[in-house]
């Protein structure tokens, strides 16, 4: 890969339907989601940063060199996403990761990363439904950095359809976020 690609994790939401703090739940190999999901991105994509909240910090990991605090994370994952793609204007593209998302394989994030040059937005399908992770070229950062609200980068990948590319994945993970704890035991359920 010549182009430089590096992985926007957001990890800063409030958790409000999980009841804790579910980035720091535990799974059923002692991980727990956000050290997993962060173990298998850094694996597929050594260049990455995290945006977080300034309360997460300590419970994510106080030793991470590449936590970032966005103090305005009640704006939303939009706001934290505009936030994020401020701290990664050398990259020639971005996969934005959710941290919440433990169960995505290291090789679809390379996968997905292989796929990304500066103009275009690549979303991956599994069974003709969209996942995430989201990768984003440089051209479309000026128009991420404007976000706010709820919507994450979907308002950018509406205006700009002709860049998309899908990527068909296998990995059936790519639509497993964690919402509530339950689907954390569904999924756990789904892969063992």
């Amino acid at each position: 890969m010549t182009e430089e690609v590096g992985a926007l994790i957001l990890a800063a939401g409030f958790s409000k339907r999980f009841g804790g703090i579910k980035l720091d739940a535990k799974l059923n190999n002692g991980s727990t989601v956000f050290s997993q999901t962060l173990s298998r991105i850094s694996a597929a994509i050594p260049n990455y940063k995290v945006v977080t909240r300034p309360g997460l910090i300590n419970v994510l990991s106080p030793t991470e060199p590449n936590l970032n605090a966005f103090e305005f994370a009640e704006q939303g994952i939009g706001a934290s996403l505009a936030f994020g793609i401020g701290l990664v204007n050398n990259w020639h593209a971005c996969l934005v990761c959710l941290a919440d998302m433990p169960f995505i394989e290291i090789e679809t994030y390379r996968s997905l990363a292989s796929q990304l040059n500066q103009n275009n937005i690549v979303i991956p399908f599994h069974q003709k439904q969209a996942g995430n992770p989201v990768g984003f070229g440089r051209q479309f950062y000026s128009d991420l950095r404007s976000l706010s609200g709820d919507a994450g980068g979907r308002p950018v990948v509406k205006e700009n359809q002709n860049a998309v590319v899908t990527f068909d994945a296998e990995d059936a993970a790519v639509l497993y976020d964690i919402d509530t704890p339950a689907d954390l035991d569904k999924y756990q359920s789904l892969l063992e």
